[in-house]
């Protein structure tokens, strides 16, 4: 679902639908949304269904604050209850609207001005949140604050702009800062300022000049992102490898340079990642192995940080995140340095939390990833994860000849995927003649495993047909016994 707020006549006016932008562009009343101060969202359901209700922005019942909202309130059900104690209607069945109606109730309780109101009402909150909040007693004004969900500033020519992407503000701004977890700031189109939540000191951010081009965020001519990052995948490959490997074949990461020796002494090796890049990291796990001749324990993040592991100062976690703000991630890492472990990241984007708090770091290179379902960022992530293994490898003792046959390989990867992008009529043949199935396998044995997975993940996302990726050898005990005609 998609939906915006303006400032329009001294009213908060809101207008949202289920489905995508273009439908909320067709809407009637979007051509009432005149000012330039408001607020925007699309929406991924978690809390309630994708419905006109449920899509942001949320307002709450007397129409004074309106609320967009990244994340999950962990604590929203007893702040619902004891907020329909009081007398408090609710519209939806997100915990977003439980946030506004929650503002609303403490800002006439307390008589506190707009911006207190917020930071007063968030600790008592528990939970991921990226959030912007409009007033309409501050019509010029919105407050933002972060904790887990990303979120950035950007700054304009007299315009000041809010986002969770620095895509979303790329044709307007290349100027931008991130906030960080526990940090809450209130931007006019003038200016901005940014404090801490708990002890209210003012911080000064450092503005940073976003990199890539506008074009890299388009369509171009294709139909889709995810289409588009398909075929952007040789070169994110490229740009992985790009000034990485040397005249001699040796695989140069300054990120880690310092590092490798410590690499190597670990006791206990974990790599840490959700989604994709937990496929990703399934891969790395094969290859780290098969070199440093140590078990190595791939987690899913939100599992990581929930368990008590037996990690020291003498272990190593490679946490791997495309976006670099994954909140499980984070955590499993904040976790790690808690108990004095090494900490490696692996991301995508420069700037990034995780970039930030880790001890060391490759990055991919991949480009701004615009579509949901994540493919350039993957293979990039391999990519690294294959440089990772050889450069460790080299100071293990692998042969040179091995290392310059893996490497030429690694060189020749881009060209192999162009190879197969070619074929694209054949794997359209594949699709029609099988996207009436109801379930679909996906098979593989090593290396091959992680990307069934990661195949059977990519079908569930975008087509919402069932899938299952398993051992190949695995197949005959149990799954065998669900193949019909």
């Amino acid at each position: 679902s998609a939906g915006l707020s303006t400032m329009e006549n001294n009213d908060i006016f809101t207008s949202k639908c289920k489905g995508k932008i273009t439908d909320l562009e067709k809407l009637p009343t979007i051509k009432n949304h005149l000012n330039s101060s408001g607020i925007g969202h699309t929406r991924w359901a978690t809390h309630g269904e994708p419905n006109v209700d449920n899509a942001h922005p949320h307002n709450d019942s007397d129409n004074k604050f309106s609320l967009i909202h990244n994340g999950i309130i962990e604590n929203h059900y007893s702040i619902k209850e004891y907020l329909i104690s009081k007398g408090v209607k609710f519209k939806s069945d997100t915990d977003t609207e439980v946030l506004v109606q929650f503002i609303s109730y403490i800002y006439k309780k307390e008589k506190l001005d707009f911006y207190n109101t917020i930071k007063l009402v968030l600790k008592e909150v528990k939970g991921t949140y990226g959030i912007v909040v409009m007033c309409i007693d501050e019509p010029e004004k919105l407050v933002a604050a972060k904790n887990g969900s990303p979120l950035l500033i950007g700054i304009g020519d007299k315009e000041n702009f809010l986002a969770s992407d620095a895509s979303a503000i790329l044709d307007e701004t290349r100027n931008i800062f991130y906030l960080e977890d526990g940090e809450i700031a209130e931007i006019t189109k003038e200016a901005y300022k940014v404090t801490h939540i708990e002890h209210g000191q003012e911080i000064i951010k450092d503005i940073k000049e976003i990199e890539y081009s506008l074009d890299q965020i388009e369509k171009g001519t294709f139909k889709h992102f995810m289409l588009k990052e398909i075929y952007e995948q040789p070169k994110a490959i490229e740009d992985a490898i790009r000034g990485r490997i040397d005249v001699d074949n040796n695989v140069k990461l300054g990120g880690i340079a310092d590092y490798v020796d410590r690499i190597l002494e670990s006791d206990n090796i974990f790599i840490t990642a959700c989604g994709t890049s937990w496929h990703a990291a399934q891969i790395g796990s094969y290859l780290l192995e098969d070199i440093l001749h140590k078990p190595i324990k791939v987690e899913y993040a939100s599992e990581f940080r929930y368990r008590n592991k037996s990690i020291n100062e003498k272990s190593l976690l490679i946490a791997i995140s495309q976006s670099g703000e994954t909140a499980d991630t984070l955590a499993a890492i904040k976790k790690s340095k808690e108990a004095g472990a090494l900490t490696l990241g692996i991301c995508n984007v420069v700037g990034s939390t995780i970039s930030r708090e880790t001890d060391a770091g490759i990055f991919t290179h991949a480009g701004p990833e615009i579509g949901v379902a994540s493919t350039k960022a993957f293979t990039a992530q391999v990519t690294v994860l294959i440089m990772l293994a050889l450069k460790i490898g080299r100071k293990k003792g692998v042969s040179l000849y091995r290392g310059k046959d893996l490497i030429k390989s690694l060189k020749n990867i881009d060209l192999n995927v162009s190879d197969i992008l070619k074929g694209i009529n054949k794997i359209k043949e594949v699709a029609k003649s099988t996207f009436k199935a109801d379930n679909y396998l996906y098979l593989g044995r090593g290396v091959n495993f992680p990307v069934a997975l990661e195949g059977a993940l990519k079908l569930k996302e975008i087509s919402y047909i069932h899938a299952e990726g398993y051992p190949a050898a695995e197949m005959k005990h149990g799954p065998i016994a669900l193949i019909d005609k």
